[in-house]
C-alpha cells in the first residue's frame, strides 16, 4: 500500500536529520522523517554524551561562517525549548608551533576575527595542574568554544519538528527507493511513501542507500572512552575547559571533555576522552562494538603523557562510526540525475555535530529553493 503523498521525505533521523525535518517543518513543508533505530540510539554517530563546538576552524576556513549560523541557530533552539544544549567551557588546543591544528587555529581566528587567546606555561599549570603540555608547544584557548549535548539536540528537534507537523517515524528500515511517476517511492519495512523530493541524512548507511555515492564514502570504528582520575575535581564542569591536543609522532589530535555532573547528564560518568583520527574500516550494520584492549591503551598511553598519575581505571568505552569523504570535508549537494529533487547531507568525518543546527537549515534550502545563501561551494561532490 502507499500511503498519503509528501512535500519531502527525510531519510535518517540522527544528527543531521533531525534538524532538517525541523526546518522543513518550520518552512510549512509536508515531511516526513524515517528513522531505522529508535530516537536517539547508540547504533550510529550521534551518540556519546557531548560533542566539541568551536569556531576557530582549522580544517578549512570557509567552514566559520557556517558556524557562526550554527550558534545563533543553536540559541534559537534553546529558546524554542526551554533546554540547554550548549555549554560553554572554553577550549584548549596544545601542539608543537608548527602542527597543522595551531597553524590553523591562528589563520582562522586570524581570518574571521575570532577571540582566541595565547596562554603560557606557567598560568596552564596553575589553571590546570593535572594536564602536563611539553614545554615547546603552544598552548592557545577559545573562550566562546564549548559543548553540546547530541541526543537531547535530536530529540529536541524532532520533538518541535513533530509540534509543527512533521510526520517522524521510528525503527522504520528504508529498503530501496526509486524515481515513480508519482514522485519518488521509498520502500521500507512496513509500508511504501511517496513524496515529491529525498534528502538523505543516513550516516553510515549512506553509501548502501547511494551506490552511485559509496566509493566517497569510507565508513570506520572509533572508541570513546571515560577514565576515572586520580582527582576528578579538578576535571569537574567548571573547572576544566574542552581540550584538542596534537600529540607528535600520532597523526589527528586527541580530544576530551570535562567531567560532567551525573544527575544533570545522562550516560557515562568519568573523565570523556578519544582520539580523532580515521579508525579501521567498518560495515555499518556489522559494527564490532566490543572494545579491545588496543583501543584502551591508546587513550590510556596518552592519558600517561598528557595527565601524568592520573590515569586510575577505565569506566566505560563504546564504539560508533565515523563517515569519512576522501578529504574529510562534508558533502552536501544535489544528487546527479534527479534535477535537484534528491539532496544529500554526507561525509562528516568525525567534526560535524557542532554544524547540525545549521545542516538541517541548509539542506531545507536547498530542498524548497534549489540554493542556500551559506558558502558551501566547497563542500559540492563534484571536487571529487
Amino acid at each position: 500500500m502507499v500511503s498519503n503523498h509528501y512535500d519531502v521525505i527525510v531519510i535518517g533521523l540522527g544528527s543531521m536529520g533531525s534538524s532538517t525535518c525541523y526546518y522543513l517543518a518550520k518552512n510549512d513543508v509536508r515531511v516526513l522523517g524515517l528513522e531505522q533505530f529508535d530516537i536517539p540510539n547508540q547504533l550510529s554517530s550521534h551518540a556519546g554524551q557531548s560533542r566539541i563546538i568551536r569556531k576557530a576552524y582549522y580544517e578549512h576556513p570557509d567552514y566559520v561562517p557556517s558556524l557562526q549560523r550554527a550558534y545563533d541557530n543553536w540559541r534559537v533552539l534553546e529558546k524554542k525549548s526551554g533546554k540547554q544544549v550548549y555549554y560553554k567551557t572554553g577550549l584548549l588546543y596544545a601542539g608543537a608551533p608548527g602542527s597543522d591544528m595551531i597553524q590553523g587555529v591562528k589563520l582562522a581566528a586570524k581570518v574571521n576575527s575570532i577571540e582566541v587567546n595565547l596562554l603560557d606555561h606557567t598560568s596552564v599549570k596553575n589553571w590546570y595542574p593535572a594536564l602536563h603540555v611539553p614545554d615547546h608547544f603552544e598552548i592557545l584557548f577559545e573562550p566562546d568554544a564549548g559543548f553540546v549535548r547530541p541526543e537531547l539536540a535530536i530529540t529536541t528537534y524532532c520533538s518541535l519538528a513533530n509540534q509543527l507537523g512533521a510526520e517522524i517515524k521510528s525503527n522504520v528500515k528504508v529498503q530501496s527507493w526509486q524515481k515513480a511517476k508519482t514522485g519518488y517511492e521509498v520502500t521500507t519495512t512496513s509500508e511504501t511513501y511517496v513524496a515529491d523530493k529525498l534528502i538523505f541524512t543516513a550516516g553510515p548507511w549512506a553509501g548502501l542507500l547511494l551506490p552511485e555515492w559509496s566509493s566517497k564514502l569510507k565508513v570506520t570504528r572509533q572508541v570513546l572512552a571515560w577514565m576515572n582520575t586520580r582527582n576528578n575535581g579538578q576535571f569537574e564542569l567548571g573547572n576544566f575547559p574542552c581540550w584538542m591536543i596534537k600529540d607528535e609522532g600520532y597523526p589527528g589530535v586527541y580530544y576530551g571533555f570535562p567531567v560532567l555532573p551525573n544527575a544533570q547528564f545522562d550516560g557515562p560518568i568519568g573523565f570523556k576522552l578519544a582520539y580523532h583520527y580515521p579508525g579501521e574500516i567498518a560495515d555499518p550494520d556489522h559494527l564490532d562494538r566490543t572494545p579491545k584492549e588496543l583501543d584502551e591503551k591508546l587513550l590510556v598511553d596518552f592519558m600517561y603523557r598528557f595527565f601524568p598519575d592520573q590515569y586510575q581505571s577505565t569506566l566505560e568505552m563504546k564504539a560508533c562510526m565515523y563517515t569519512n569523504s576522501p578529504d574529510e570535508n562534508f558533502i552536501l549537494d544535489f544528487l546527479p540525475g534527479h534535477d535537484q529533487h534528491v539532496v544529500v547531507a554526507t561525509g562528516f568525518s568525525g567534526h560535524g555535530f557542532k554544524f547540525v543546527s545549521v545542516i538541517g537549515e541548509i539542506m531545507s534550502d536547498l530542498a524548497i529553493k534549489g540554493k542556500t545563501e551559506l558558502p558551501i561551494e566547497f563542500l559540492r561532490a563534484s571536487r571529487f
